[in-house]
């Protein structure tokens, strides 16, 4: 039912939810088991959607652009191929330009309900806890330096 897209996104966002810190593009592929090329595309997707935050430097990589129990599985899914709703009936029949046929009142219904269950979970919801139990903040600064 979802695109490859769509998963490769949801396992990246998911990842960096688990993380404290920005984790590179190379780790992050070998994490979610996603092929560095596609890789590079979702998170130019996720990052153009303003899901997630690219920092440069020696201390670079992606971060989620807010805190993970801000971010909704719909937001993520939508970010790079949103789930489709059917706003008129593809047969074209005059009978229905008012409304939609019972099958694709049906199926927009089906969608609704994804979309529904999809927004009412976040990425807090789907990752372990962090060891402290905080929520899993958004991390836009390079760590300190050591001395």
């Amino acid at each position: 039912m979802f695109s490859q897209t769509a998963e490769y996104a949801l396992r990246a966002t998911a990842a960096l939810a688990e993380r404290q810190s920005a984790v590179t593009a190379a780790e992050l592929a070998r994490l979610t088991d996603v092929p560095s090329p596609y890789l590079f595309k979702v998170m130019g997707q996720l990052t153009k959607a303003g899901i997630v935050t690219a920092q440069r430097g020696k201390y670079g990589g992606y971060v989620l652009h807010a805190p993970a129990s801000a971010i909704t599985l719909l937001d993520v899914i939508n970010a790079v191929d949103p789930i489709p709703r059917i706003h008129h009936c593809p047969l074209g029949k005059p009978e229905h330009e008012l409304a939609l046929c019972p099958l694709h009142r049906q199926l927009d219904a089906a969608y609704a309900q994804i979309e529904q269950t999809l927004r009412a979970q976040t990425l807090a919801d789907v990752t372990p806890p962090t060891p402290t139990g905080q929520d899993r903040k958004a991390v836009r600064t390079a760590p300190p330096r050591r001395s």
